[in-house]
């Protein structure tokens, strides 16, 4: 039996991942955004749940994906972590919610 080097990400959960790459450290984008881009704006929920199965988060960067509202959402490994994260990015946070978050937001290219 082969063994794989590089992790196999297929389907619309493979899509999700491989779109989450595309937001700049220090930028966020929302889920709501990212089920626009891949054409299927009611499935920010499902975009939730592909991100909840990040097989790589050291690499696939999910916490970058936040709420229409600025709030920073869940995250797998913990609320904390992803604040930590993003702060550590440059991103402006109180509470749990972005500062000007207009200026933080990433939106995928037409």
């Amino acid at each position: 039996m082969e063994k794989r080097s590089k992790l196999e990400l297929s389907g619309f959960r493979g899509k999700v991942l491989a779109s989450v790459q595309l937001v700049p450290r220090g930028r966020v984008t929302t889920y709501g955004e990212l089920a626009r881009f891949l054409g299927c704006p009611k499935a920010a929920r499902v975009i939730g749940q592909a991100l909840k199965r990040n097989p790589r988060l050291e690499r696939i960067p999910c916490h970058r994906v936040v709420r229409a509202d600025g709030s920073l959402g869940g995250y797998v490994a913990g609320l904390e972590r992803k604040k930590n994260l993003l702060i550590k990015e440059g991103v402006k946070i109180r509470g749990n919610k972005i500062v000007n978050f207009k200026k933080f937001l990433f939106q995928f290219g037409c």
